[in-house]
């Protein structure tokens, strides 16, 4: 695109989207153009906030903007996502892509065939923590993840391997970058339809083991990633945009902290997403990554229901 600001629209405005829209309104080389939700309220109170357009409908969002993040029920992305696409409209949609890798794909044909910038929202891959982790990794052996959350009262549509391992995952394929060996889950459901406490290992073909441990029904909140690789062991908190690590030196172990500059997530996230479409870039979560991270999900949501079954 030229040095014009970008329209830019969000299409859902409720805990996820109403954030989206706060940053858009910030952005430099962003004209933030308006919103849209199902409930209309909802919508007004959010365009007046930030004195833009509550648009009656998606399709007269998608008509007045060159781009648009969808932060709807993910059941509703494939074909949210695929209105803006068809249209020719840049689109940013939280995770996970959809709810099967079918529709998956066909997002990605679409943005694939019109040459669109589509990223999904896998936001971690934004935390410093993880872009300081990546500058110390050489070759991970094992690596164990927690993500623990109250219990939120919204994304209750999916389970939690959907709503909150499939941002560990994703990170993991993406550390590792070998074929998957196998994959043992357990999970149950306490609250929600779908489970609610989820745990999967995951073996590489490079030999590399993966524990992910995943609950929306805990008493604290936690997302740590701890990677054991044979120089090293690093220790990282992506609350707290911290992390170790811990070498062997001679005949001891020392303990070093790891610089992170520190930053919000989602401003980097859209940032990059805005930066994408001015440069004509790729994203560094597209569809191809997002649609794996989800074939992934839905292998560890299937084999916990034939489980509980």
């Amino acid at each position: 695109m030229s040095n014009e600001n970008i329209r830019v629209g969000v299409i859902g405005v409720g805990h996820i989207g109403r954030e989206h829209a706060r940053i858009y309104s910030q952005l430099p080389g962003v004209d933030f153009v308006g919103v849209y939700d199902i409930e209309a309220k909802i919508a007004e109170k959010v365009a007046q906030r930030h004195d833009v357009k509550a648009f009656p409908t998606a399709q007269a969002l998608a008509e007045a903007v060159d781009a648009a993040t969808v932060a709807t029920p993910t059941s509703t992305h494939h074909e949210i996502a695929g209105l803006f696409l068809g249209l020719g409209r840049h689109v940013l949609v939280e995770k996970p892509i959809t709810d099967n890798t079918e529709q998956a794909k066909g997002l990605i044909d679409i943005a694939s065939s019109k040459d669109l910038v589509f990223q999904v929202g896998h936001i971690e891959r934004f935390n410093p923590a993880l872009q300081a982790l990546e500058e110390k990794l050489t070759r991970p052996r094992f690596i164990e993840a927690h993500r623990l959350s109250t219990y939120p009262g919204r994304s209750t549509d999916i389970g939690v391997v959907l709503d909150l391992m499939i941002h560990d995952i994703e990170v993991v394929l993406h550390l590792v970058r070998s074929p998957i060996q196998s994959i043992d889950s357990v999970g149950t459901a306490v609250l929600s339809k779908g489970e609610d406490i989820a745990n999967a290992r995951i073996r590489f073909e490079s030999g590399c083991v993966a524990n992910l441990t995943t609950s929306r029904i805990s008493f604290e909140k936690m997302r740590k990633i701890r990677v054991f690789q044979d120089d090293a062991y690093l220790s990282l908190d992506y609350f707290d945009q911290s992390g170790v690590i811990y070498r062997k030196m001679e005949n001891r172990i020392i303990k070093e902290n790891i610089k992170v500059e520190k930053d919000e997530p989602l401003k980097l996230e859209l940032s990059a997403f805005v930066d994408c479409i001015r440069r004509h870039g790729s994203p560094r979560v597209g569809g191809p990554q997002a649609a794996a991270a989800l074939a992934i999900a839905m292998q560890v949501t299937e084999q916990i229901a034939r489980q509980n079954a």
